[in-house]
């Protein structure tokens, strides 16, 4: 039952930083955006955050700096892919990569140390126990006492599948994914509606960067995002942007993420343990690529 709690447990928090980069990918694939640089921000945020809680001495300001990083490379993106018109594969494949060569650079100017950069001085965020819940001998092991980000995470689920299926500016998100065009005859500047859907997408990569440092772990190190990014883009590739399967499929990747660093402790190779959940990614989209074949097959027949 223990084993079995802790890999619940590992499942829940393996998934939160997926889910967090997926959720603000949600907002720049609505506005048709192809959105790479979720790796980058991830990045950026995670620097920031244990660059500012090691600089103050404070959760709270390494959560505002890891913030400001995502939006900083939200920023870039908005000026260089909505306003100047670049490629936004291009755009996004640059911002990725000037993440991983600048907070390497950094890592080793500012603390200098190669590969990670550990320290008491980080101050990681807090957790939170659930009053009366948390005495419950099984189901509060399970659901309380873990850093605040992971509740926000899930609540920011539901927020945005009300944000985009139930506002006006969700409507306008997903209108201008249709037909800029379109939006534009009517008045709304659809260069205005994706910029924001960018700003969004930094909001939620920087948390994502921000509980992968001062949360999943406490330090920083080289590339930590390790390909989360690119997890959340194949989530919302599987599920088409539907925030609440984005939960479902981030606690898959967290499962499998979590049963990965449960083998560890096997006889099985490390690395083979760590490539679980990019084995179990890799699957999943084969199959969804198998599926919607067999759909547009169903639909060519039906055609004729």
């Amino acid at each position: 039952m223990q084993l079995l709690i802790e890999l619940l447990r590992s499942t829940i928090m393996a998934a939160t930083p997926v889910l967090l980069a997926a959720l603000g990918g949600t907002y720049t694939f609505y506005s048709n955006i192809f959105n790479i640089a979720m790796e980058g921000m991830m990045l950026i945020g995670a620097f920031m955050a244990v660059l500012g809680s090691y600089l103050f001495g404070s959760w709270v300001i390494g959560l505002l700096f890891g913030l400001a990083g995502g939006i900083l490379a939200a920023l870039i993106f908005i000026i260089f892919a909505v306003y100047l018109k670049t490629d936004e594969f291009v755009t996004g494949i640059a911002i990725n990569m000037l993440a991983l060569g600048g907070t390497t650079y950094l890592l080793r100017q500012i603390f200098d140390v190669k590969g990670a950069f550990m320290s008491p001085e980080i101050v990681a965020i807090p957790t939170w126990k659930i009053p009366l819940l948390h005495d419950i001998p099984v189901l509060g092991k399970l659901i309380s006492g873990y850093p605040f980000i992971v509740y926000v995470a899930l609540l920011a689920a539901l927020l945005v599948q009300f944000h985009v299926y139930k506002t006006r500016f969700g409507l306008r998100i997903r209108a201008t994914g249709e037909d800029a065009r379109t939006v534009d005859s009517v008045g709304v500047n659809s260069s205005s509606v994706k910029s924001i859907s960018i700003f969004y997408s930094g909001i939620l990569c920087g948390l994502a960067g921000v509980f992968l440092s001062l949360g999943y772990v406490n330090l920083f190190a080289e590339n930590m995002s390790n390909g989360r990014g690119w997890i959340a883009l194949a989530v919302i590739i599987l599920i088409q942007g539907r925030p609440l399967g984005i939960l479902l499929m981030s606690l898959v990747f967290g499962f499998f993420e979590g049963l990965g660093l449960t083998l560890q402790g096997t006889a099985i190779p490390s690395q083979f343990t760590q490539m679980v959940p990019y084995l179990a990614t890799l699957v999943a989209l084969y199959f969804y690529s198998r599926e919607k074949q067999t759909g547009v097959e169903v639909e060519e027949v039906e055609a004729v």
